[in-house]
């Protein structure tokens, strides 16, 4: 696998972005369509596909936020634990969690001191992952 670093670091999950989506989204289109040219008799079988496409992606756009969540509760509990076993106090409580989603890939040498840093200049995602010097890499978020 290539080495992780910052130019590198965004992953997209293949079966969500590259198939249910654009799959979802072309259903959406095409009932749609089907429902500007329905007549009286399929108007309202098309105006039910069209709601049942929006109700899928809508689901499915809730269901991958969900997940998220609770990867970023996750990556903010270890990484509080991983402060506190290098420097024994646990992360600044002003930390955002965006901003502690990209402390994730500080080394632990230039972790606390960058979390330091990050709470004193409110230091953006992006600030945060080009500051990092030795890339700590993290495959497991999807």
């Amino acid at each position: 696998m290539q080495t992780q670093n910052y130019s590198n670091h965004a992953r997209l999950h293949k079966p969500f972005h590259f198939l249910f989506i654009p799959l979802g989204l072309a259903g959406l289109i095409g009932s749609i369509i089907n429902l500007t040219k329905a007549n009286e008799v399929t108007c309202y079988s098309a105006s039910l596909l069209v709601l049942a496409f929006v109700l899928i992606l809508f689901f499915a756009l809730v269901a991958r936020k969900y997940a998220l969540v609770a990867q970023d509760r996750a990556i903010r509990a270890e990484e509080n634990f991983r402060h506190f076993i290098l420097t024994g106090k646990p992360l600044d409580s002003q930390l955002r969690i965006g901003q502690i989603i990209a402390l994730r890939f500080a080394s632990d040498a230039e972790f606390p001191s960058l979390a330091e840093k990050a709470v004193k200049e409110n230091l953006s995602q992006k600030e945060i992952k080009t500051a990092i010097k030795n890339w700590r890499e993290d495959f497991n978020r999807v």
